[in-house]
């Protein structure tokens, strides 16, 4: 009989922690987790009889990945420019005056239906005053070629849940992860998808500014991201989920898996990164068992969300 009291207090005192724990998770998702639906206007810019606008999701660009619209409009004819060569390229300078770039589609897409021009950049670093970014934007009218350079404000990402990190792994490459969605998560199964790229070293000094072979990223193809997410805190007690599935690349060049988020809180996606020839080139395991009132150790590769 004093068994089964001293059970039920002791159950009920790890409930009543994990309560606590939840509920402060669930006032911080109040003022941190935002969505993003519907495309607006970033900056708009007149160049000869052209106007050429940047949108995004909200309205705003932030560090990590982002999906991109231009569009070009002849205010003379008040016409859609259809079926032209436009690129896209994002250039950070620092406070002594190196430039950069990060991740993203130089040749952007044409949707013949909404008539618009398609990309993504993953931006790497948020505007501050020590860092800077511009954007390039060339197209071409009738072979007369139209160049725009403004500068562009990348805002903090608030939402954890679209987190990236930037690494160089074994094969003395750097790599990039963002996460693309789930934006808010539930407890449930989640498809999440992230986007995996590489820098691609130059082969050539520097030539006239901007000189694209220095500013050049691809695509990712055939790696596999292994998944383990977990409850780092101590209270949690290294605390995992069934039912996850790894990330494999799919037709929209995205990586594509299954996380079982079993409570709202914080938690820990644990990667390794494996190429195409099957080689871990980045990530550890982590350990399996429960440890309450132990912080839980996490992968060399890894992303910290919160929902």
């Amino acid at each position: 009989m004093k068994f089964s009291k001293f059970c039920l207090i002791a159950l009920g005192s790890v409930v009543l922690s994990c309560t606590i724990e939840k509920t402060d998770y669930e006032a911080e998702i109040a003022t941190e987790t935002t969505e993003y639906f519907e495309f607006e206007e970033v900056l708009s810019v007149i160049n000869g009889d052209y106007t050429m606008s940047l949108e995004a999701l909200n309205g705003t660009l932030y560090k990590g990945y982002n999906d991109i619209r231009v569009k070009v409009i002849n205010s003379q004819s008040n016409e859609s420019l259809e079926h032209s060569d436009i690129s896209f390229l994002p250039i950070l300078t620092d406070a002594n005056g190196n430039k950069t770039s990060c991740p993203h589609s130089y040749s952007l897409t044409y949707n013949s239906t909404e008539k618009y021009y398609s990309g993504y950049a993953v931006f790497t670093s948020e505007s501050n005053t020590t860092v800077s970014w511009q954007a390039y934007i060339d197209f071409n009218v009738n072979s007369q070629s139209y160049a725009i350079n403004q500068p562009i404000t990348i805002e903090e990402q608030t939402n954890m849940n679209l987190n990236m990190t930037a690494f160089t792994a074994s094969d003395n490459e750097q790599y990039f992860i963002a996460l693309v969605s789930p934006q808010s998560p539930g407890v449930a199964e989640n498809d999440l998808v992230a986007g995996i790229y590489k820098y691609n070293k130059p082969t050539e000094p520097e030539g006239e500014f901007p000189d694209l072979s220095q500013y050049s990223y691809s695509i990712v193809n055939d790696f596999t991201l292994f998944l383990d997410p977990r409850m780092p805190e101590a209270s949690m007690g290294n605390h995992s989920s069934p039912n996850n599935q790894d990330l494999t690349q799919q037709s929209d060049s995205l990586y594509h898996g299954v996380v079982n988020y079993t409570m709202t809180g914080n938690w820990t996606l644990n990667f390794m990164l494996q190429n195409e020839n099957g080689k871990i080139i980045k990530g550890t395991q982590v350990p399996t068992d429960f440890t309450p009132g132990v912080e839980g150790a996490k992968s060399e590769l890894y992303i910290d969300i919160l929902f």
